[in-house]
């Protein structure tokens, strides 16, 4: 049987798909599939391809804030601020119903945008705040839910890892999907906070004050507290984002200032010990490599799917379908909802979102408006079962009587009040577009 080209293309998305649910390494799979597909489209040109995707990748300079921004976030992770960042910010919080779940998310917003790793917040607050919620009192849904929705935070509110990527790969300036995350991403965190607030005031039973609160804490404690704590972590995070808003830097730049800002911080709070060090270097190496590796795959893949005419067939398949613009948004958002179950937040990013780009003109969309509301969705995909990947860091760190089932139960909320910040985000576009048409317009 003989196949037209387009045919061909859309056998190798197929294929694609079917084999990383077998759950085959999905970086391998890319650059296997796009040179076998490619030897088919344009013969051996496409190890041509291949060395020079590999050489644009390893020289673009947006991705060199990537590794920078991972070393910041790994140091920062292991220099002993959690607990006394948590602390403080409990008892600055501790009049406000459910006390220590607000002082968990605002803990996690400013930690999660240090570091950006989903994992690693997760697990921390895991071991730190969810036991203090437990022997609180609190009901264990809620304080899982407030875990896992805090502790994936970092994916939105910049310096996030996810824009950088989704501007190297869409070309979209970095600098201004910084300034549209800005607000989107704190009023999700501001909708989590009233969240947990109301059903506080609502069921005092679920979130009930620690008595350790309770007693008279002196003012001059407090500012101590904050400002050996939240302060120096809040300046390294303003002073990173302030940098790259306001133009005094580009992200690479500003990364370059974190990576070093969090090795004073490190020093200051005691904990920059040679093994640590080493574990950061590690860790960010291995990191990067994977984030590299994805872009030189997913590349090549993507050149010759769009070579063979895949991305006509799905374009005709859509515009057929005579869709409005919030039709497509929402067939979009959806498709992206789907994948992040069995996909990481990575490969959506760099394998499927290209997809959705040339139809994005059609449509009259802002690809910047795009981006906002596709690192938004992605957040449902830590916390959605059946792969609800911050539900089981959690579960990992947890007492043995919490059950799996009770942690997807707490997190499903939170997956609604992203829902609830897509629809307001699109409804009124200006939550994400407003700050960098006033800073860059």
């Amino acid at each position: 049987m003989m196949f037209t080209n387009p045919e061909v293309g859309i056998i190798q998305l197929g294929s694609f798909i079917i084999i990383i649910l077998l759950g085959f390494p999905i970086t391998f799979t890319l650059v296997a599939m796009g040179v076998f597909f490619g030897y088919y489209a344009m013969g051996a040109r496409i190890f041509d391809l291949l060395v020079t995707n590999t050489y644009d990748v390893m020289s673009n300079d947006v991705l060199t804030a990537v590794p920078l921004f991972l070393f910041m976030g790994y140091v920062v992770e292991r220099s002993n601020i959690l607990d006394r960042l948590f602390y403080s910010i409990q008892m600055a919080a501790r009049r406000v119903p459910g006390a220590l779940a607000v002082a968990t998310l605002i803990t996690c917003a400013l930690f999660a945008t240090a570091t950006g790793i989903v994992g690693a917040v997760v697990t921390l607050m895991g071991l730190l705040a969810f036991p203090a919620m437990l022997k609180a009192g609190y009901d264990t849904k809620l304080a899982a839910g407030v875990i896992c929705a805090g502790g994936c935070l970092g994916i939105m509110i910049p310096p996030s890892v996810l824009l950088i990527l989704y501007g190297a790969t869409t070309s979209v300036s970095v600098v201004q999907l910084y300034a549209a995350a800005f607000i989107p991403g704190f009023m999700l965190a501001t909708l989590y906070i009233v969240y947990v607030v109301v059903r506080a005031i609502i069921d005092p039973g679920l979130a009930p004050r620690p008595k350790e609160l309770d007693r008279p804490i002196p003012f001059n404690e407090v500012i101590l507290a904050l400002l050996t704590s939240f302060f120096p972590l809040a300046i390294l995070i303003l002073a990173v984002l302030g940098a790259i808003l306001l133009g005094l830097a580009t992200p690479s730049e500003a990364a370059a200032v974190g990576a070093a800002g969090s090795i004073v911080l490190a020093a200051l709070y005691k904990s920059l010990t040679f093994q640590r060090l080493k574990e950061a270097v590690y860790l960010t190496a291995r990191t990067s490599a994977m984030v590299c590796y994805l872009f030189i795959g997913s590349w090549t893949f993507s050149s010759v799917f769009s070579y063979l005419g895949g991305h006509e067939v799905i374009e005709h398949w859509v515009l057929a379908a005579n869709l409005s613009a919030t039709g497509f948004l929402v067939l979009a958002q959806f498709i992206i909802f789907l994948l992040g179950w069995p996909l990481e937040w990575t490969e959506i990013i760099i394998i499927f979102v290209p997809i959705f780009l040339p139809l994005l003109k059609s449509f009259h969309i802002d690809p910047l408006l795009f981006g906002i509301l596709v690192a938004l969705n992605i957040q449902t995909s830590f916390n959605t079962p059946p792969m609800a990947m911050a539900a089981y860091y959690l579960k990992g760190v947890s007492p043995p009587h919490v059950k799996l089932t009770e942690i997807f139960g707490g997190a499903l909320p939170f997956v609604f009040m992203v829902f609830l910040s897509m629809t307001l985000v699109y409804v009124f576009p200006g939550i994400a577009l407003w700050l960098p048409h006033m800073l860059y317009k």
